[in-house]
């Protein structure tokens, strides 16, 4: 366990832009876990648990400024088998874990159900919280359980699938429970036998032209991660936290009047309605690659919101609600950050 106070967070997090914890601990088990909610001070420290960030890597996080709080990082580790049968084999995770790493892993050992997950920044108990996605495929296909504390009922719980309530990019961690819990670790139900989704975004044609017609999970793991990388700069180059909004779901009324003006307007049809890229509203609305001072849209990707050089996080959360205007000034569609907000800004 490690204590600090007055402690840069800057370089924990993939905006890299500046703000201090007035209290800030690393714990690498269960056990260290406790000994910093049971100091005599915690609650105090804390604000009477109103004010917690648990961190992770950092990578879906903008942070405007000082975190008068606490701030906990999540360093535990490791993964161990803990059931199996002919079909299936069941892992439980440390939430600290690097997510991507525990992908290869699974790869590597021929667990299939997260190969289109791969390259996914953060941890293992930050997916979760997000119900991360990508290319078909939602953490929630391939969940069982967690273990977390709650801070203000001072307990363990054990959550499976429904106690989680997961959404779109979202979770009760996002809600109700927000800022309330920390994940130690994650159960997962892989599959020995793999069932592929290979129909979403470009994975089938970007087979094709390898010339692979039955793909292993290494293979589609390995067009996911050149597809990402396409997109998506590294942010320990360039500063971002991959998309910043949600990709939002309009009404059948809304879509139909929409694709009179963009007959091109590209879509995912929902039993609720129709899913619309971000992306490409973001750069009908303001152009490729659309910058102001410190701050821009990645010119390869618009969902992506890059720090340019120096960038705060005032600087960032103001470019992102011009984004916002601008899209709905447009298209009258309103975009949904994805990305969490920390810290305080003069």
């Amino acid at each position: 366990m490690e204590y600090s106070q007055h402690f840069s967070l800057q370089h924990l997090t993939t905006f890299k832009t500046p703000g201090f914890a007035s209290h800030f601990f690393s714990f690498k088990n269960e056990e260290e876990l406790t000994s910093i909610v049971q100091r005599s001070d915690f609650e105090r420290i804390s604000n009477h648990y109103k004010d917690i960030l648990v961190l992770g890597k950092g990578s879906n996080l903008l942070l405007l400024g000082d975190l008068n709080g606490v701030v906990l990082k999540n360093e535990i580790d490791g993964l161990k088998i803990i059931d199996e049968s002919t079909d299936d084999i069941f892992i439980e995770v440390g939430a600290g874990m690097d997510w991507h790493h525990l992908v290869l892993h699974a790869i590597e050992n021929g667990w299939a159900g997260i190969e289109n997950l791969a390259l996914i920044p953060g941890t293992v108990g930050a997916a979760p919280v997000q119900n991360i996605g990508a290319y078909g495929i939602e953490l929630k296909d391939v969940f069982h359980s967690l273990r977390c504390w709650h801070f203000e009922e001072n307990k363990w719980y054990q959550l499976g699938l429904d106690d989680c309530q997961f959404g779109y990019r979202d979770s009760i961690f996002k809600r109700g429970w927000k800022n309330k819990t920390v994940i130690t670790s994650v159960q997962f139900k892989l599959s020995k036998n793999a069932i592929l989704n290979t129909e979403y975004g470009a994975i089938t044609s970007e087979l094709e032209k390898m010339g692979v017609l039955n793909p292993t999970i290494l293979e589609v793991a390995k067009v996911v991660m050149n597809i990402r990388n396409s997109k998506i700069p590294n942010p320990d180059v360039v500063p971002n936290a991959g998309s910043f909004f949600k990709n939002p779901t309009i009404t059948d009324i809304q879509y139909e009047y929409l694709k009179i003006e963009y007959p091109e307007m590209p879509f995912y049809k929902l039993p609720d309605g129709y899913k619309i890229p971000a992306g490409w509203l973001l750069e009908k609305a303001n152009g490729r690659g659309y910058s102001e001072g410190r701050v821009g849209c990645y010119e390869k990707q618009a969902l992506i919101l890059i720090n340019t050089g120096g960038a705060t996080g005032k600087d960032i959360l103001t470019f992102s609600k011009k984004l916002q205007q601008s899209v709905r000034e447009k298209f009258g569609v309103e975009l949904e950050r994805e990305v969490n907000v920390a810290g305080n800004y003069k």
